[in-house]
């Protein structure tokens, strides 16, 4: 007897290649070809974005259509499927909703983001060939999706045996609205969608999930962890304290075939841990690109980042002119967009210091694989980082993470030890401007006074496994506990 596959129905409002605005897109562009490989039958659904480019369009295939109870509302959603590199997607159409110029920041995000998930639920009924064991949501924009299927569809038998995980990728972001949408647009009035989706006066949407899920999940153990604390719960620390058993924190992945150095056609020259010497041609050709001396032995720091107060950039610039000025040799390459004082603050200092800073006020994929191919040391030093993919991704490249110490940064940064070489990388613990720059001038000289100790370093992070592979055990393990019980 052929033992059935776990059926999944992953469920996100980005995803890499169609359209991603960051780590959410990164993930579940990534997890769902690895979790095939541990036997699961997963199929995404998502948006059909005005973003969807023309190239995966053009190859839709129409399901079936249907009317989508929004309250007292009834919208019309179409289900239109595409098979691309083995995974099975299925976009959700409705143009009022979702044919916008960006993803996300209307008015009416609640109203949207509760139509998404009623029509995942109703899409079930139409899908031919894909009954789901298992519905895997992704933060608060999928967030009502276990509370609807637990509130409004347990008697049908399609539904019944369905079980929900939910993940956390970053609580900043809840989906909190006027309590008084309950009734309007979510149709749920009960005494226990009251008690578990009002918190703090608002409709939370991701406190719903948070109590309806069968299981949680966030992207790092460290983080799950900090999320059942005060200082990063965010608010909602007491839900997580309360559902602590069913909480798992998965360190996230990256994809080896997107950032791999001996084979990314973005770069100038290839390299590996085997020959390194590509680092070299790469590390000059953004100096030349940039504007910066073309210098060999200067150190390159570099900053890849949405430029928000989350990753503790105003510890980097409180410093920052003290660096310069005392150690001139330094160069910093940053790209990012982001809060209007970062990007005048970063575009401050490459003007006043344009032989050491240069800044990108843009995010180019291309440049930004160059930058983490090219730089001595990444700069992370966020306040919190429930996950975080730039530090692997530079392991990869050879280019060492400066982190702090919390989250996802924490379970994927080695810390430096100068006795016995053993780290792949540099930490510090506390939130403090100075803190950073005694961990960073220790860097810098390990940097300039023990190449052979710095190449040591470089190749132990480039041997690291961040393969979604790793990961995808285990969220398979967690599929599999939890269809068991």
């Amino acid at each position: 007897m052929v033992k059935k596959k776990i059926q999944v129905l992953f469920a996100a409002f980005e995803a890499a290649p169609f359209f991603k605005t960051g780590g959410l897109g990164e993930v579940a562009g990534s997890l769902p070809a690895a979790l095939k490989k541990e036997g699961a039958e997963v199929r995404l659904v998502l948006p059909k974005a005005a973003a969807l480019p023309e190239q995966f369009a053009a190859k839709l295939r129409h399901v079936a259509d249907f009317k989508v109870p929004v309250g007292w509302r009834w919208q019309y959603c179409g289900i239109e499927e595409l098979k691309y590199k083995y995974i099975t997607y299925y976009f959700l159409d409705n143009e009022y909703y979702f044919k916008r110029d960006g993803l996300y920041g209307y008015g009416d995000e609640a109203e949207r983001m509760a139509f998404f998930a009623k029509a995942l639920l109703e899409s079930i009924q139409y899908l031919p060939d894909f009954q789901p064991d298992i519905i895997h949501c992704n933060d608060w924009h999928t967030a009502l999706a276990p509370v609807f299927l637990r509130e409004q569809y347990m008697s049908s038998p399609e539904y019944a045996k369905i079980k929900t995980v939910f993940s956390v990728h970053n609580l900043k972001y809840q989906g909190r609205f006027g309590g008084y949408l309950l009734g309007d647009l979510l149709g749920l009035n009960s005494g226990a969608a009251l008690s578990q989706l009002i918190h703090d006066d608002d409709l939370n949407f991701m406190c719903g999930a948070l109590c309806y899920s069968d299981r949680l999940l966030t992207v790092s153990p460290s983080y799950a962890d900090e999320i059942c604390t005060p200082s990063f719960g965010e608010g909602l620390d007491a839900v997580f304290r309360r559902r602590r058993d069913r909480l798992r924190g998965i360190l996230n992945g990256i994809d080896y075939k997107v950032y791999n150095p001996e084979k990314d056609k973005n770069l100038p020259a290839a390299f590996s841990a085997a020959d390194l010497s590509g680092k070299a041609v790469c590390k000059a050709d953004l100096q030349r690109r940039l504007g910066l001396p073309e210098n060999p032995d200067a150190p390159l720091l570099v900053l890849i980042s949405r430029l928000t107060e989350q990753k503790g950039l105003d510890l980097l610039l409180h410093i920052l002119q003290e660096l310069l000025q005392t150690q001139p040799d330094v160069q910093l390459a940053a790209l990012g967009l982001g809060d209007e004082r970062y990007e005048h603050d970063f575009g401050w200092f490459s003007n006043n210091f344009p032989q050491q800073v240069a800044y990108r006020r843009e995010f180019d994929d291309n440049l930004a694989h160059n930058y983490y191919a090219a730089g001595d040391l990444l700069l992370m030093p966020s306040r919190f980082e429930p996950c975080g993919l730039a530090q692997m991704i530079a392991m990869r490249y050879g280019t060492l993470p400066l982190v702090r110490e919390c989250g996802g940064l924490k379970d994927s940064v080695s810390p430096y030890n100068r006795f016995t070489g053993e780290g792949t990388g540099f930490s510090f613990a506390n939130y403090n401007a100075h803190e950073l720059l005694f961990t960073l001038q220790n860097a810098l000289e390990l940097y300039r006074g023990q190449p052979k100790a710095w190449r040591k370093l470089m190749l132990q992070a480039m041997q690291q496994d961040f393969s979604w592979q790793r990961s995808a055990k285990e969220y398979a393990a967690v599929y599999k506990e939890l269809l068991a019980e």
